[in-house]
């Protein structure tokens, strides 16, 4: 863990969960006390008075009508996370699951859940001690809350199932022994908010946005290198020629990729005389295309900024003996969030295969076939572009929106889902997919310069190639490349890329 910082429930900045993703330990603005002691009191109030009321008192779903006796609502509340704890497939990531621990944390300390500051405090502190649950990352379909994923969550704090202990996956009770934490014995209510919400496909969906923010910035990057490359020309990315349509993104994207390239010497070498002229659209609209992008990727910020502070579960606590159902765990926001930033995943992508394909055909890039030296005794790049092809493919096929999709469950009770976390999930992939296309580019552009040496591209751009040659030598002649597209690939994931060119856009999405 590299850094311990406060989140104040309910107004958390997406800067702050980026942060918890990348490593950093969250507690919890100490004013939050007064909120939950004050929605405990209220749950002790209603057992206490016998009123019936879903969730504290009741069975669940479909078994909403039977009433449970109060001797048996500890027993409830740990049958409930057993029984719901049926997930399957991979482990979702540590990233991910330190990100579940700090939203649900922070909703449940809003203090509408009716839960005891002894589950708060269990959640903070196993993210604290980086003991995170073992939680199967399929198995939700996004409504009534994450339920499975949930479950084997609150479980693990409960001693049962597994917990990852700074990289060692331990039986649970053994991992909560080693920390000095108590195994969580729910009271009423209890179980059902931990289980209830939106926080895992949420969490999911915003992980992914930090992913594909870098990959965003690193494909303006390498857009901007192969536009030099190219000698393409930087007159299509004049602020008038934007101002004129008016769309943010485009206008913002203009200027990244104007400054990216300013004295370029490249650039200067045909400035005036080119025979072009116009390029290609994958370099002359980049402003149009990736600017449409970001405008997406800026609008399923502000929805996964809403809703990673949100209230999720159900019923919720409003007032002295309010208990209220309603539908806030139902994933829908989430579920389109998901969905616009696959689209743009694929759009990112797809432009980038293209700029890759111009920069290995000769008759377009004025650059030797394949950018191989002696081609034909060399390859070059002949199969890296098939390589992005294939990937910018598959991005398409997982690119079917989930949104559209709904099957009932709980016997009818839970008629329409939202598919929101798997939604989310394929977005990982989708990222590293398209992370491994502008790897690609980022490949082929840097040797594309090589060939216009000793003339530099531009001082936003040097720093990059030289990023990129102490990870990557030029292609003299062929090697086993897949060592260099994994090299390339991290670059691009892990911000190195957009460092190096001085561009956050998820900064400003968070601004």
């Amino acid at each position: 863990m590299t850094a311990t910082f406060s989140l104040r429930p309910g107004d958390a900045a997406l800067k702050q969960w980026r942060a918890v993703i990348d490593g950093a330990a969250a507690k919890l603005d100490g004013a939050s006390a007064a909120s939950i002691a004050a929605a405990q009191a209220i749950v002790d109030d209603i057992v206490a008075a016998g009123t019936v009321t879903y969730g504290v008192n009741t069975g669940f779903g479909k078994l909403a009508s039977v009433r449970i006796a109060d001797a048996d609502l500890a027993t409830l509340q740990r049958n409930l996370i057993l029984s719901h704890a049926v997930g399957t497939g991979p482990a979702l990531p540590d990233r991910i699951v330190r990100l579940i621990l700090a939203m649900k944390a922070a909703s449940l300390a809003r203090g509408a859940s009716g839960v005891r500051p002894v589950v708060v405090e269990a959640l903070v502190g196993a993210l604290a001690a980086e003991a995170l649950p073992v939680v199967p990352a399929k198995g939700s379909v996004g409504a009534s809350g994450d339920l499975a994923p949930l479950a084997h969550l609150t479980a693990a704090l409960m001693g049962v199932g597994e917990i990852s202990l700074r990289g060692e996956t331990l039986p649970a009770g053994d991992a909560l022994a080693r920390i000095g934490q108590k195994p969580l014995e729910l009271g009423a209510k209890e179980g059902l908010a931990l289980i209830n919400g939106t926080q895992v496909s949420t969490a999911i969906a915003l992980t992914a946005l930090s992913d594909i923010a870098r990959v965003f910035d690193a494909a303006l990057v390498t857009g901007a290198l192969s536009v030099d490359a190219l000698k393409g020309s930087d007159t299509p990315f004049d602020p008038r020629i934007q101002a004129l349509r008016g769309q943010p993104g485009q206008i913002r994207v203009a200027q990244t990729l104007l400054a990216l390239i300013a004295k370029s010497e490249i650039r200067d070498s045909h400035r005036f005389g080119d025979s072009k002229v116009q390029d290609p659209y994958s370099l002359r609209c980049q402003p149009q295309v990736m600017g449409a992008v970001r405008d997406l990727l800026a609008n399923a910020a502000a929805t996964l900024a809403i809703e990673a502070n949100a209230v999720t579960d159900n019923p919720l606590v409003l007032g002295p003996g309010e208990i209220v159902s309603g539908g806030n765990f139902h994933a829908e926001p989430v579920a389109f969030a998901a969905d616009i930033l696959a689209m743009g995943l694929c759009e990112i992508g797809n432009l980038s295969e293209r700029r890759m394909a111009l920069l290995v055909d000769p008759v377009m890039s004025g650059l030797p076939p394949f950018l191989a030296r002696d081609a034909g005794l060399n390859s070059g790049f002949m199969i890296a572009q098939v390589t992005a092809a294939a990937l910018a493919s598959e991005n398409k096929q997982k690119a079917y929106p989930a949104s559209v999709d709904t099957i009932p469950t709980s016997a009818n009770q839970e008629d329409h889902v939202s598919m929101a976390t798997h939604g989310a999930y394929r977005l990982l992939d989708m990222a590293r997919n398209a992370a491994s296309i502008i790897g690609v580019e980022l490949m082929a552009a840097a040797e594309a310069i090589e060939h216009h040496r000793p003339m530099k591209t531009s001082p936003r751009l040097e720093p990059v190639l030289a990023l990129v040659r102490e990870r990557i030598a030029p292609l003299d002649a062929d090697r086993y490349l897949a060592p260099d597209l994994a090299a390339a690939t991290e670059l691009v994931l892990s911000g190195a890329i957009s460092d190096a060119a001085g561009l956050d856009s998820f900064a400003e999405f968070s601004s």
